[in-house]
């Protein structure tokens, strides 16, 4: 959510003087330091994420035993039809 709210907020900001001195820009570069500050912001985001996913104690999740017998069973099962999608077919015409 936070990855849309702030950089609309920034783009929202900039173009409404709502930030000191971004009234005294021109147009061009009112446009050019929104647009930057708006994808600084979406990368501030996606970082604090990463860090947040980084700190959680990994020895807190375990994956679900029935998922992974299912898993275990689709992987070791032998493949049963040749034909496919990836097998060369002849063209009819």
């Amino acid at each position: 959510m936070f990855m849309w709210i702030i950089p609309v907020a920034v783009l929202y900001g900039f173009n409404h003087n709502v930030f000191p001195g971004s009234s005294d820009l021109s147009p061009h570069s009112l446009t050019l330091w929104s647009g930057l500050l708006a994808v600084i912001s979406v990368n501030a985001v996606i970082g604090f994420y990463i860090y947040l996913a980084m700190k959680e104690p990994s020895d807190k999740h375990e994956p679900d035993p029935a998922f992974l017998a299912q898993a275990r069973a689709s992987v070791q099962k032998p493949i049963e039809s040749t034909e496919g999608p990836s097998q060369p077919r002849e063209k009819d015409e």
